[in-house]
């Protein structure tokens, strides 16, 4: 059974360290302590290294105390969006807030604290477990980068499951997007804007013809297409010569996904041959999609450990990306579990006792249920 009051302890110790991208290291030494101490053998990769950062991705093994069982991975991350120093948080009717202009940080320091208690309360009971592995990452609001750098060597499981996203506690996010970046440069020809206007060829106004082409926003149950950034010119008397655009497509179909980019990438053709100007368009690929059906494994064996709780996860499709995208890339089938929190990514960020806890509860069944096969 889960201990509320060191769940909340450890939950409150967390938010109060801050921690951006790229400066987890006081979030990672806590938590190797914490592990180290439940049995678990901590090593961290190489990814901070290569993203110039305090600390690698951590991983946390802990042996099977049973023969015949699962090997489960749980996992979230150490960064928050915005330094979070200077909070006062506030606990007040079950409620876990903070006062000021930054954030809370339960995104994802629930998760953490929530996978800690779980896999430490299971431990001191003595309760039979496959073997644990315990992954938290760096960087991942910043385009998932240390799920990206992760030495997949260093992973010994058979699927996993990340606690990073909001209500309701305990939501199971089934598909998740391709998504895809995309770098639009028009080059134009610079004239005064007010003697020889002729002489010109605006980059911006290309950009606008081809992002009034574009279909935008939602284009179906299942794709997604913005063009977010528009920079370009250099003075308001200048008949602009480039204009950059950063754009984006996602779609739980890929071949949605081809069509969208394709379809953006015609309406930039079409404005640059109708104004003259030299067009460059590169899509990248972010991360790629997944989709688990209801009898998959990972699906079954959180049903089953959700059932001890007596409740059965909601399936989800998602348009957003995590670090789930990235392991099922890497051949580790992963999915989302949903903490509770609320509000994430603003000054008025809050998650429940009650949610944290019952997250915690969850991730103590799916180590408990890790005994069998």
């Amino acid at each position: 059974m889960i201990n509320r009051d060191r769940l909340l302890a450890d939950f409150t110790r967390l938010l109060q360290i801050n921690s951006p991208a790229r400066k987890e290291g006081q979030v990672a030494e806590f938590l190797a302590e914490e592990l180290r101490e439940i049995g678990c053998e901590v090593q961290f990769d190489d990814a901070g290294e290569a993203l110039n950062g305090q600390c690698g991705n951590l991983i946390a093994t802990l042996p099977a105390n049973s023969d015949g069982g699962t090997r489960l991975l749980l996992g979230a991350h150490m960064d928050t969006v915005a330094p979070t120093e200077g909070m006062k948080l506030i606990v007040e009717d079950g409620i876990i807030r903070q006062e000021g202009a930054g954030v809370l940080g339960a995104d994802d320091k629930a998760g953490i604290a929530a996978i800690l208690e779980g896999t430490r309360s299971v431990v001191e009971s003595g309760a039979p477990h496959g073997q644990i592995q315990i992954l938290m990452f760096i960087c991942e609001e910043v385009g998932l980068l240390g799920s990206k750098h992760l030495d997949i060597g260093l992973i010994s499981s058979d699927f996993g499951y990340i606690f990073d996203s909001g209500q309701p506690t305990g939501h199971f996010v089934a598909s998740a997007p391709t998504h895809e970046s995309i770098l639009i440069g028009f080059k134009g020809r610079a004239a005064h804007a007010g003697v020889c206007p002729e002489e010109g060829i605006s980059a911006i106004a290309a950009a606008a013809a081809a992002i009034s082409r574009m279909k935008l926003g939602r284009v179906d149950c299942e794709t997604t297409a913005n063009a977010g950034v528009i920079s370009g010119g250099t003075a308001r008397n200048v008949i602009p010569e480039s204009c950059e655009v950063r754009a984006e497509a996602r779609s739980r179909d890929v071949n949605k996904l081809e069509q969208q980019v394709q379809s953006m990438r015609d309406a930039c053709e079409q404005a640059a041959a109708e104004t003259g100007a030299a067009l460059s368009f590169v899509a990248t690929r972010e991360y790629p999609g997944y989709r688990h059906s209801e009898d998959a494994r990972l699906v079954r064996f959180a049903r089953k450990a959700a059932s001890s709780l007596g409740f059965t996860p909601d399936m989800v499709d998602h348009g957003g990306g995590s670090d789930c995208n990235i392991l099922n890339g890497k051949g580790l089938p992963t999915a989302v579990i949903g903490v509770g929190y609320e509000e994430i990514h603003t000054a008025a960020e809050f998650i429940s006792v009650d949610n944290l806890a019952r997250c915690a509860e969850f991730a103590e069944a799916l180590v408990r249920a890790s005994a069998e096969g």
